[in-house]
């Protein structure tokens, strides 16, 4: 695919609603942005906040100004939105630290809890690492988590219940990986790419990660505030169709310097 513009991408970005007027409604947002202010560790995503973040107001302020939803409080319900330049500046952040990953040839595990939406960002992104040589991790047989199983599906760690991929926010996956891994004496990746739980804990446990996240998951942009998180990128993380997403691998590779690797 060719790679387009930065003004051509913000523009697909705000037509195909991965950014914008995005889908998730405003009464969502703020209903997460108080449940992890009230400690539900659902909405943590992996991560210790402590009572750091026990404010709703001090979650949406960071929301407001990393994702670019309404900053309005008194906003309770309706659209909200996603800034597609925020989007755009935060795959350069991310491009920056794949350029690294590729420079170094470090161990990249790749890894997500939305597969109807991202896994193929996700699987392009470890293709061109691999072509740059760098090693992408292959996680041990047999692991289990969540009441499912762990595989890789285009090298990209997935949870699967039934034969079926599995969203899942859960930190537990991740646990269940890097765990499995120091069992088996392999050493633990380089960088994490991920989303959700898988990319929140991996952060948490001092791995450099780097992910995707929804205006109604506001861990991992607080997770990046604080330092734990390298790059959180802001987008609707399950559209309509999954090849929405290809203009941004595209932009996001190229940056990266790894469109032709």
């Amino acid at each position: 695919m060719p790679t387009p513009t930065r003004a051509a991408l913000v523009d697909h970005l705000v037509r195909t609603r991965i950014a914008g007027d995005v889908a998730t409604p405003r009464e969502n947002n703020l209903s997460h942005y108080r449940k992890l202010a009230n400690g539900d560790r659902h909405y943590w995503l992996g991560l210790e906040l402590g009572d750091r973040w026990s404010d709703e107001q001090d979650v949406l302020a960071v929301m407001a100004e990393r994702c670019g939803v309404i900053d309005d409080p008194q906003h309770r319900q309706g659209q909200d939105t996603i800034d597609p330049e925020l989007t755009v500046d935060a795959l350069e952040r991310m491009a920056g630290r794949l350029r690294k990953a590729a420079d170094a040839k470090e161990r990249v595990l790749f890894a997500t809890g939305h597969p109807g939406g991202l896994l193929d960002v996700h699987r392009a992104t470890a293709a061109a690492l691999r072509a740059a040589g760098c090693e992408i991790v292959v996680i041990p047989d047999g692991l289990t988590a969540d009441e499912g199983f762990l595989f890789q599906f285009a090298d990209v760690a997935v949870l699967e219940r039934g034969a079926t991929l599995w969203h899942t926010h859960s930190p537990e996956p991740m646990n269940a990986v890097l765990d499995g891994l120091l069992r088996a004496e392999r050493p633990l990746p380089d960088l994490v790419v991920a989303d959700h739980g898988w990319a929140g804990r991996a952060g948490q446990r001092g791995i450099d990660s780097v992910g995707y996240a929804d205006c109604n998951d506001p861990a991992l942009f607080i997770a990046e505030a604080e330092g734990t998180l390298q790059v959180t990128v802001p987008l609707d993380d399950h559209v309509t169709s999954p090849r929405f997403y290809d203009p941004m691998t595209a932009y996001l590779l190229d940056a990266a310097g790894l469109a032709q690797a």
